[in-house]
């Protein structure tokens, strides 16, 4: 029989029930698979005419348990039992509640039936770790369904709603009402029908036409800049109809076992168990409890208040935004409306889900009457200190004794804004990134007299709306800021010394970014960053050049590049000739550059700010920096972010480009911290801190 500790078996008359018992997601761990192997042959052993599979918990499988990868496997393997499944001498029907996803669908793929509940979800995302499904997804959906649909479900990762698993041709049927039974009525009323099963299938693959497949695959290329699961994911499904099935299962698992051991697999595996790990925050008291947020209120309409409100409502949480005029409060609230109504022109959104949503949504110009009513209040106000403060001083008269209150800074002192408050303990920053509605990011920022409620507050309300809060300290520019800030120099220096943006773009967008620095402060606006300098007494010769010429960036159709009528940029040879000219000016005389130097000009100065960061508290841990970079700043999940870059290229290595290039371009941040010659120095890494 098999162990009741990680797989219920019942018997139900000729109709047996095996329960995944491995809370909470019910991965395939050893335990597991020996325990489905146990139950099968013991049914069978019974005389059972059919076997239901089925989670218990809220899910049927998330899959292989990813903490065994790089370890030696321990038997039984998933191979065996879908051997077990495929020669049992009757039926085994998969019941899928919540999620199947991975070696969960695997699983469920090598049965002869697959039954699920409505909403469930059915996926493979191995692709979004860095490999291939390993235990024959890739053979056995495309005979269910046919090699093109099964590439675009594979090549992507996303999941599919069982609803369109069934009209594809992979869920046999939708059970209403309680699984379980229905499954196994279900079963009962099917022994005896012969099932043909997905390896047996060759009515999808037989005449599948090589060229159609491969284009339709280039097209799903197309985005996966630099990534090579999804190359690996494709020619998987190839082998699917150009190779007998065991044939193709050797293929599959040779993809497998070079990209599960490669170093993009393991830079998204890093990514996938630290956006797990920010959650739990370094010295959080047991005790510390979020206060119930039954509102929302936000200061400000525009873009970063408006995407902070529309997250609120799109999780279902009631939210006021409170502006200064009604004029500025119906453009934000119609910026919001129209937001959403473009995602339901493009189908990712009901009209009814619309509806509800910008029910949840309202508007005031009262800004004491409706702060007296709020359970959270976060300001999304201009970026000037003197203007916060004045908000925090009203907010704090205003809002109920308790009330957290946040601010949406991106680099202001938190610690200044909670001084023109006598709530300082219940201050603190909660920092999202543009588009608020859309990005995944959120930075919270303890004060120094932040409390643990203060913070547990933030935390669960972040989790609550979709966000991914991590917890820094409170210094200029925070984490992800003040990294960035410090590449910029090496940007004006490159430019000077002999790169045109479109090299620094390249560059850039090779490693695998969604768009280069240039390219990017062109969508921000090159007048913003032209305030900041002038305020902090800074200047970038290059910069402040094209801003003077009126060149702000895609708002006025030119800056670093020349735009067309459809956004798209084009080098413009007016820019290279004021970056010559001030090269010129400058006596800087100019050279080529290579692309390593490129790279390594532009990520060093992170890594090492990245270092000091750490040294000063401001950052838990080397994984929190990583993840703030890949969910804020489009830093590629497949190369693990900028502390995870530095421990593959090696710290001794990092530590002499740094003091080099510090020598040769004369800039005092290049300097190596002394983390980074700490670590040198003992042969650590980043990765190794604290262990």
């Amino acid at each position: 029989m098999a162990d009741p500790a990680f797989v219920q078996h019942d018997a139900k008359g000729e109709v047996h029930v095996l329960r995944l018992a491995n809370p909470p997601v019910n991965t395939l761990r050893t335990e597991v698979r020996a325990g489905l192997l146990a139950g099968l042959n013991a049914a069978k052993a019974a005389g059972a005419k059919a076997v239901v599979l089925i989670g218990s918990g809220r899910m049927f499988s998330a899959g292989a348990e990813m903490t065994e990868f790089g370890k030696p496997r321990q038997p039984p393997s998933l191979t065996e039992v879908f051997d077990a499944i495929e020669t049992f001498p009757g039926i085994v029907v998969a019941a899928i509640h919540g999620s199947a996803l991975g070696g969960g669908l695997e699983l469920a793929l090598a049965c002869h039936a697959r039954l699920a509940s409505p909403g469930a979800q059915v996926g493979l995302p191995e692709v979004k770790r860095g490999f291939v499904p390993g235990a024959g997804g890739t053979q056995r959906l495309p005979r269910l369904i046919g090699p093109e649909a099964a590439a675009k479900i594979i090549v992507s990762g996303d999941p599919v709603p069982a609803e369109q698993a069934v009209k594809l041709g992979f869920v046999d049927a939708i059970i209403e009402g309680d699984l379980e039974a229905g499954a196994v009525a279900w079963a009962r009323a099917n022994i005896g029908r012969t099932f043909t099963l997905a390896r047996d299938r060759t009515d999808r693959i037989s005449g599948q036409d090589p060229a159609a497949y491969d284009a339709v695959v280039a097209g799903l290329l197309k985005r996966t800049r630099g990534q090579e699961s999804p190359k690996g994911c494709a020619e998987a499904v190839r082998a699917s109809f150009t190779m007998p099935f065991e044939e193709g299962l050797a293929k599959e698992r040779e993809l497998f076992q070079t990209l599960v051991s490669g170093e993009q697999s393991k830079a998204l595996r890093h990514i996938f168990f630290g956006e797990r790990e920010v959650l739990r925050i370094p010295g959080m008291p047991a005790d510390a409890k979020p206060l119930p947020v039954e509102r929302l209120v936000v200061i400000g309409g525009g873009t970063m208040g408006g995407g902070i409100a529309m997250s609120a409502a799109n999780f279902g949480v009631p939210v006021t935004i409170v502006e200064t005029s009604d004029e500025a409060l119906a453009k934000g609230l119609a910026r919001c409306h129209a937001n959403w109504e473009r995602t339901v022109a493009s189908g990712r959104l009901s009209q009814a889900e619309y509806e509800k949503r910008k029910a949840l949504l309202t508007g005031s110009t009262d800004f004491e009457g409706t702060v007296a009513k709020a359970d959270l209040v976060i300001e999304a106000v201009f970026e000037n200190m003197e203007v916060k403060k004045e908000v925090f001083a009203r907010l704090d008269k205003a809002a109920r004794p308790g009330v957290v209150l946040a601010s949406n800074t991106s680099t202001l002192s938190i610690d200044e804004i909670a001084s023109a408050t006598t709530r300082p303990e219940l201050v603190l920053g909660m920092h999202f990134f543009s588009p608020a509605n859309v990005m995944r990011l959120l930075e919270n920022v303890r004060g120094a007299k932040s409390s643990w409620t203060a913070i547990a507050t933030a935390t669960e309300f972040g989790k609550r709306i979709g966000k991914l809060p991590v917890l820094v300290g409170n210094c200029d520019g925070f984490v992800g800021n003040r990294m960035t800030g410090k590449r910029t120099p090496q940007v004006e220096k490159l430019l000077l010394e002999g790169c045109l943006p479109q090299d620094i773009d390249r560059v850039m967008e090779g490693y695998g970014m969604a768009m280069g620095p240039l390219a990017t402060g062109d969508l921000a606006g090159l007048d913003i960053g032209a305030a900041v300098r002038k305020a902090r007494g800074t200047v970038a010769p290059i910069a402040d050049a094209i801003v003077a010429q009126g060149r702000f960036g895609q708002k006025t159709g030119k800056g670093w590049y020349m735009y067309d009528e459809k956004r798209n940029r084009i080098p413009d040879p007016e820019v290279e000739r004021i970056i010559l000219e001030v090269a010129e000016k400058m006596q800087v005389r100019r050279r080529k550059i290579s692309d390593e130097e490129i790279l390594d000009r532009l990520l060093l100065p992170m890594v090492n700010e990245g270092a000091r960061i750490l040294e000063e508290g401001i950052a838990y841990r080397p994984i929190d920096i990583d993840v703030i970079f890949v969910n804020g700043f489009g830093w590629p999940a497949f190369r693990g972010g900028p502390m995870f870059w530095a421990d593959t290229q090696g710290l001794k290595t990092v530590r002499d480009k740094l003091r080099r290039y510090a020598e040769a371009t004369n800039d005092a941040n290049l300097k190596p911290a002394a983390l980074i010659e700490k670590l040198a120095a003992e042969g650590g890494t980043f990765a190794g801190m604290g262990r």
